[in-house]
């Protein structure tokens, strides 16, 4: 069950104790003790919280984690939006012809930041560059103790940095 769903019940039951409470001590006209206003706040968190754990829409689901690079679109014959000069018959409409365009693709591995390494910051990132690598699949690729010596910090670490890589590689 889901936890929204949960915490959305949880409140109903917390006023329906509320309002219970509050019926019989109208009746019997009693004081009103302080745990039936904590029970009300008790509530009212439970939709706060429930609200805030409520699934993803579907717009939100469908964006990428990662922005997906663009690709150029096919060019068409000459076109243009100038009037023309002279106005001839008008033929029957032709479909514009499609040339054939190159297909412009970037690695994935281009499009993955440095950033998006699991521990790497952009300060890291930054020295990363400065020894020359510029992007995942380059790091997933390096030396460990290379670059440990270089940076000055644990092998450990880069150790880390790299399987990071390789998972975003794949």
């Amino acid at each position: 069950m889901r936890l929204d769903i949960t915490l959305y019940i949880l409140a109903g039951l917390l006023f329906l104790v509320t309002i219970v409470s509050l019926v019989t001590q109208l009746i019997a006209e009693a004081e009103r003790p302080l745990w039936v206003v904590a029970t009300v706040v008790l509530g009212i968190l439970s939709i706060g919280v429930g609200y805030s754990q409520r699934p993803k829409t579907e717009a939100q689901a469908c964006q990428p984690a990662v922005p997906i690079p663009q690709t150029t679109m096919p060019e068409t014959q000459a076109t243009t939006m100038e009037a023309p000069k002279e106005e001839k018959a008008v033929a029957p409409m032709e479909t514009p012809v499609m040339k054939e365009a190159p297909i412009v693709t970037t690695p994935v591995t281009a499009a993955i930041e440095l950033t998006q390494v699991k521990g790497i910051g952009e300060k890291r990132a930054a020295q990363l560059k400065a020894l020359g690598i510029n992007s995942v699949g380059e790091l997933a690729n390096a030396s460990v103790n290379t670059i440990a010596e270089k940076l000055k910090i644990s092998p450990k670490i880069v150790d880390k940095w790299v399987a990071s890589a390789k998972e975003l590689v794949k």
